[in-house]
């Protein structure tokens, strides 16, 4: 079956898969979702005769199956897939990750757990668990006991604990289902409680647990399936046990097919991260933004005033080396699959920015555990400081070009919002002099970028000081609050952005030659920056049918990738994208209609 991006996305913030529609595990990673991955046949679509002998799947297959339907538990990432076979009979599998509050802490372990259910008639199954390792190089060796399963893989041992037929799994042999069958894939530890009792207390302990976290998001009142489903999936991009939010939980779907832009996107960027928590905080799922703000914590500690990157691994790691996984052919055979990230190396100034505005609420918002203190700005005004040093020298910008360098408007505004901000939280903690300090900054450097950015001739901003570039980037001058909805800057800049990069109901980060030619796919983000300045410059309307579209273009799991083509429609890049998640959050939060009309 050839690969796509209809994928349905499980986990509990320390692991997740990827299940395709045919309800295979296709994608997951241990002991978390940076480590190597034990499903990866969505990048290894290589036809091997009946299979045999190829790995990096999950696979519960009904005999006969002509007909599977998906869908979650509501206001969770438990999945429901039923398979129904010609003559009437049908299973239902559910999959989820065990995540629930125990024992005064979080239990979310390395485990996938999966639920056969007979639902109709005699159907029969066959049960094929086919972990791989070393990139899909091989397949692990197994052990096996009277209940179970061992894979010794090279980060950790896998035991799959079941009341199946141990040796009918083992052999994949078809078999009929007369009772509810249970399968923990999980830690190398023997299964004390009876298997099934234990796991529907875990199936029902992680429902609950997922609904209660959905039932206080401030949701709006319209399109509140889209807005839900993506909140949870955000939250699944966070690595509850740092705080560190990854830009995607794939590596290397490409941008476009054969683009060569493949990347791996299992990393927590700043820039990413800082967009994924404005976006929740404005729903009120502030345990994301709490979590994050503490790992942001450790980043500044450990830099000392000095460089930070523009992306970690989710415990902090600053070493993310580059290389190509050979022994996987690629999504679709379209390789290469790149493990690690060599833009750890770049220079991105935006940073220093990110990290100032991500911190910027800790010290005005009561409803916080830990509201931050003069401790917190002191060890931030490095960081301004940074920015100040930084705004005006050439970086890779945000898009990360890897063999050029500009002085990037986006990253100039990013630093100037970081001194900005940092004058609003003196004044705030009653430090005039700081204030005075930093408002200054901010103004120096507010006077710079008008006047190294500005094109008097065509009307409008440019995406560096040294060209006359388009990018989509300047849309974000709005919300950083650098220019005003109704200044006519701002309306010249949108409209040479539109006219430019639009490209249909679709925006194109720019529309230049970068390391790799011209890009062939839009970026999703792009399209809801655009309907948020629609929105912001009267054109509601506009911007609703915008909206209406980007939902439309949504997988059957309700998400988006990162690149969309505009012709066609079809998803491409690292999926689930959190960029794009915030996108359709924070249009819907500005677009929908109040509550007080439909209460």
């Amino acid at each position: 079956m050839t690969a796509t991006l209809d994928l349905w996305p499980i986990g509990n913030c320390q692991v997740s898969a990827l299940v395709d529609r045919a309800g295979r595990f296709v994608w997951g990673c241990v002991p978390r979702v940076d480590g190597e991955p034990t499903f990866c046949s969505l990048l290894d679509d290589r036809p091997r005769g009946g299979e045999e002998g190829s790995s990096g799947f999950w696979d519960i297959d009904l005999e006969g199956c002509v007909e599977t339907r998906q869908s979650y538990v509501r206001n969770t990432p438990v999945l429901i897939t039923r398979h129904s076979d010609a003559d009437g009979n049908a299973i239902e599998v559910v999959d989820f990750a065990p995540r629930f509050r125990r024992n005064g802490r979080m239990y979310r372990p390395v485990a996938f757990c999966r639920i056969v259910r007979p639902v109709a008639g005699s159907p029969r199954v066959r049960v094929r668990l086919r972990p791989a390792r070393d990139w899909g190089a091989q397949s692990p060796e197994r052990t096996r006991g009277s209940n179970h399963i061992r894979y010794l893989l090279n980060d950790m041992t896998l035991r799959l604990s079941s009341n199946a037929p141990i040796g009918w799994i083992e052999e994949e042999r078809l078999f009929r289902v007369e009772r509810p069958l249970y399968f923990f894939l999980g830690p190398d530890e023997s299964f004390a409680a009876a298997i099934p009792t234990a796991i529907d207390a875990m199936l029902d302990r992680t429902v609950r647990e997922w609904r209660h976290w959905v039932r206080d998001l401030a949701t709006p009142a319209e399109w509140q399936d889209a807005v839900i489903r993506a909140a949870i999936t955000l939250k699944l991009c966070q690595h509850e046990e740092t705080g560190a939010i990854v830009a995607a939980l794939t590596t290397s779907i490409p941008e476009h097919a054969g683009s060569q832009r493949n990347w791996d996107y299992r990393f927590c960027w700043i820039r990413d991260a800082y967009y994924t928590v404005q976006a929740l905080n404005r729903l009120g799922a502030l345990d994301v933004l709490e979590g994050y703000l503490e790992y942001l914590r450790n980043i500044v500690d450990n830099a000392k005033g000095g460089h930070i990157q523009p992306l970690y691994g989710v415990g902090g790691e600053a070493q993310l080396p580059e290389r190509i996984a050979e022994s996987l052919p690629g999504y679709r055979g379209m390789g290469p699959v790149r493990v690690g990230n060599q833009a750890y190396e770049q220079v991105q100034h935006d940073a220093y920015g990110q990290i100032v505005l991500s911190n910027a609420q800790a010290f005005f918002d009561q409803r916080l555990f830990r509201i931050a203190g003069q401790g917190d700005f002191e060890a931030l005004e490095p960081v301004g400081e940074r920015a100040f040093e930084a705004f005006d020298k050439p970086d890779a910008g945000l898009w990360e070009l890897r063999t050029r360098s500009h002085v990037h408007t986006y990253s100039a505004a990013m630093c100037w919002a970081a001194c900005d901000r940092l004058a609003s939280v003196a004044k705030h903690l009653g430090l005039a002099d700081r204030a005075a300090f930093w408002r200054d900054r901010a103004d120096t450097m507010r006077q710079r970028i008008e006047q190294a950015a500005w094109r008097p001739d065509t009307k409008r901003m440019s995406a560096t000081f040294s060209g006359d570039d388009l990018d989509a980037s300047l849309i974000q001058l709005l919300d950083l609050r650098f220019v005003a909805p109704d200044d006519p800057r701002f309306r010249g800049t949108l409209e040479a952005v539109e006219a430019g990069l639009r490209r249909g109901s679709h925006m194109l980060r720019y529309a230049t030659e970068d390391d790799f030619g011209l890009p062939h796919t839009a970026f999703n983000v792009c399209t809801f920056w655009l309907i948020e300045a629609l929105h912001a410059t009267g054109r509601v309307e506009d911007a609703r049918v915008l909206l209406e579209e980007m939902i439309e273009r949504r997988t059957p799991a309700g998400l988006l990738s990162e690149d969309i083509d505009p012709s066609t429609g079809e998803l491409w890049g690292n999926y689930p994208q959190t960029y794009s998640l915030v996108g359709l959050i924070n249009s819907a939060m500005l677009l929908s209609k109040p509550w007080t009309e439909v209460r």
